[in-house]
């Protein structure tokens, strides 16, 4: 009982550390490319701040790490569907408007809970339900920003946008069942790798024909905003591990705005629009009722995988 009680205790501090980390990280992700380091090269600076949290989770872990086929291939699988649909994204902007690109992008928790529900036969009490709709309801609100002008090119971005949705709902789905039979530092290393592998091609895709900055406010702010984005990565493991994925995607994907919302109210006096003030108040509620739920954390746990994770003594 104690066991299961700090399991109850551990998804919502992992999930809620996401959340603050992944706020804080969209409130300054744009400050590099605005000082004219490309978003090309902040996806490579990304995938190196991933090595630092990897190693130290790998190091508390004794350099143990899951080797069998099936971890390798859930493993990279996971890297794989997160950093390429990272590398889709950035061509999907280029070819359609990003006010319209990243509100379908952000119901990617849709694919994930119904992947949870069908294969993994995750369930929730009433008020998770309430949540899991509320939050749904208001992550299309966060980026939406209407403009003037035609729709991009065609509808290419529209199919390319779907692709970026289904491949990070898969991902956290992925995330979740690769819980079950192996370690969350194994996940993340596994992660860590495939962002790497995938960094060539970032780079390939950077306009070198542009003036870049290689300053302190190029690579090195970016290394420093990245930073929050991988260690945030790595809770989300552990989140995942204790807690529902019908749950825990909507709450990361859902609570994080709500903080980069403070950021940018508190640091820039920015006011959002009414439609975002709407969807600020539907993530606030939802997290409080996704947070609250009794029925939230992973009841397939045995004893032994209840236990707090080495992880929890950094945090």
């Amino acid at each position: 009982m104690i066991a299961r009680a700090g399991a109850n205790r551990a998804w919502l501090l992992y999930a809620l550390t996401t959340v603050v980390l992944w706020g804080f990280w969209g409130a300054f992700s744009s400050l590099s490319p605005e000082h004219g380091f490309p978003e090309t090269l902040v996806y490579c600076i990304w995938s190196l701040t991933m090595i630092p949290p990897a190693l130290i989770v790998l190091a508390q872990n004794k350099w143990r790490f899951d080797r069998t086929p099936r971890a390798i291939l859930y493993g990279l699988a996971i890297g794989l569907l997160g950093a390429g649909g990272q590398l889709v994204l950035f061509y999907a902007i280029t070819r359609g408007p990003a006010y319209l690109i990243f509100p379908i992008i952000s119901l990617s928790p849709v694919v994930t809970i119904a992947l949870s529900f069908f294969l993994l036969g995750e369930r929730t009490g009433k008020l998770g339900v309430i949540g899991i709709v509320l939050a749904l309801l208001a992550l299309p609100t966060f980026d939406f920003i209407p403009q003037a002008g035609g729709s991009g090119q065609g509808s290419t971005w529209f199919v390319l946008a779907l692709i970026v949705m289904a491949c990070w709902g898969v991902q956290a789905y992925f995330m979740k069942a690769a819980n079950g039979f192996m370690a969350g530092e194994s996940i993340f290393f596994y992660m860590m790798v495939a962002g790497l592998a995938l960094a060539p091609a970032a780079y390939a895709m950077t306009d070198f024909s542009q003036p870049i900055n290689m300053g302190a406010d190029g690579p090195l702010l970016a290394a420093g905003i990245q930073v929050l984005n991988a260690i945030g990565a790595l809770t989300l493991v552990f989140a995942f591990r204790y807690g529902k994925a019908i749950v825990v995607a909507p709450l990361s994907n859902a609570g994080a705005p709500l903080v980069t919302a403070a950021i940018a109210l508190v640091i820039a006096g920015v006011i959002p629009n009414p439609l975002k003030l709407a969807g600020l108040a539907l993530a606030l509620v939802a997290a409080v009722l996704l947070a609250i739920e009794p029925d939230t954390a992973d009841e397939t746990l045995d004893d032994e995988t209840a236990s707090l994770p080495p992880l929890s003594s950094a945090i």
